[in-house]
């Protein structure tokens, strides 16, 4: 039985990446970010590659080479419950451990682009003082209302052509706004592409996995959105997959449920935890992980035409760390309902404050005020130890025949009320 979906946009996912890595071992003028809300078009425009810790920290863990940096962060002073993904960034400084076991160089500039997550600006702190880099914070303010106020979008962008100043100082490049313009429209194709991917996942049986599978699209959707080949390769991952919409091909010979899930994967334990899905032949068909980096599918693009205040309306208000719980509610209450789900999975993470902070209220909000089926599990996106795989197994078994009893409670219901008695000694339904 399939787990996942491999197509030809697999191997060319894989190819972009390594390629990133390889242009990072060879760079002296690579900035070092954030993946949420990510500013990665001023790098663009002057052709300067993006350094992620986050990328770089869940791909230890997916490699099962966390537990390592963790222990050496711990050994120095990091407390059991600080954010893991920041202890394995700083072990593996520490440790000169890389994702692809050759060294990194430093970055030439830590640009803290603070939406959301408090643990950024220590995490960026750190890095500086471990590098030597020059730290520039990025502040942006949370976002309070609906929208935000015209006054947050000038004090953003006032930022943002500052550090196109610090760039243009470690480049020695003149900035080009024509160049920033294109990189700009080449994120709006790229958004354009993976709205409609996201979207193609309301098909029944849905193409593909929109937490699993939507990671591996993740990679090359914050390193080469603003440019042509991001364009190039969503494209082609739109085509590929329309193709498999076209043809009523699902990730299994039969989709059994839809789920929504919420909060990040545990990369430690990866594959062991995917698998436990597929067993059960469950596709999630929306997630909120996969909207750190932008709310694309809800309608945002950047604007070539205004590039500075899009970049800063895309970093204050179409990610979602940088969103409170209630408009996150509306986000997965529209999943539910437009993309057609069973139920929802919580993935609380330990070592996270931003996501999982409040979880319990939002499986007690969605189980007791609209009655949907919540499954709540406990674990941790970075660090091994704190993965207990009988007991994970044993809820998610649970959870989803729950979920297969309510299923067939409800069809059988639902045929009794549609049909009249055969005969006259049938007995009746008790409505």
């Amino acid at each position: 039985m399939k787990t996942e979906y491999r197509g030809s946009i697999h191997q060319r996912q894989k190819e972009l990446m390594m390629r990133w890595y390889e242009r990072l071992e060879t760079a002296n003028d690579g900035v070092a970010m954030m993946i949420s809300g990510n500013c990665v078009e001023l790098l663009q425009a002057f052709d300067m590659p993006p350094f992620y810790p986050e990328i770089n920290a869940l791909q230890l863990a997916i490699r099962h080479q966390s537990l390592e940096p963790i222990l050496a962060a711990e050994e120095i002073g990091y407390a059991a419950d600080n954010c893991a993904y920041v202890k394995a960034d700083v072990g593996a400084w520490l440790k000169g451990i890389t994702p692809t076991g050759r060294p990194l160089p430093l970055p030439a500039l830590v640009l803290c682009n603070f939406v959301g997550c408090n643990t950024y600006v220590k995490w960026f702190e750190h890095t500086a003082a471990l590098t030597g880099a020059p730290l520039y914070v990025l502040d942006v303010p949370f976002l309070r209302d609906d929208e935000p106020t015209e006054a947050a979008v000038t004090y953003v962008v006032r930022q943002l052509k500052d550090v196109v100043a610090r760039l243009e100082q470690i480049s020695g490049k003149r900035f080009d706004i024509d160049r920033l313009r294109e990189a700009v429209a080449c994120s709006a194709e790229v958004e354009e592409a993976w709205s409609k991917i996201k979207h193609l996942c309301k098909a029944t049986p849905a193409p593909f996995d929109a937490y699993f599978d939507a990671i591996t699209l993740m990679g090359p959707l914050y390193v080469y959105r603003a440019s042509r080949e991001g364009v190039e390769f969503f494209q082609a991952a739109l085509h590929e997959i329309q193709q498999r919409v076209d043809t009523h091909e699902g990730l299994y010979d039969s989709e059994r449920f839809r789920i929504v899930v919420e909060g990040p994967p545990p990369y430690s334990h990866f594959r062991n935890f995917r698998d436990m899905f597929a067993k059960w032949k469950a596709t999630a068909v929306a997630s909120t992980y996969s909207t750190v980096g932008g709310l694309w599918e809800f309608g945002f693009r950047h604007d070539p035409d205004h590039p500075f205040e899009s970049i800063a309306r895309h970093m204050l208000e179409f990610n979602v760390t940088n969103r409170n719980y209630l408009q996150r509610y509306d986000q997965i209450e529209r999943y539910l309902r437009e993309w057609n789900a069973d139920g929802i999975v919580i993935h609380f993470v330990k070592s996270c404050r931003l996501f999982s902070a409040g979880q319990g209220d939002m499986r007690d909000y969605f189980t007791r005020t609209h009655d949907i089926p919540t499954l709540y599990i406990e674990s941790d996106l970075e660090d091994p130890r704190y993965f207990s795989e009988a007991q994970i197994k044993n809820r998610v078994d649970a959870f989803f025949e729950a979920l297969e009893h309510r299923k067939v409670a409800g069809s059988q219901l639902q045929v009794a009320r549609n049909q009249e008695p055969v005969t006259g000694n049938a007995p009746k339904v008790q409505r």
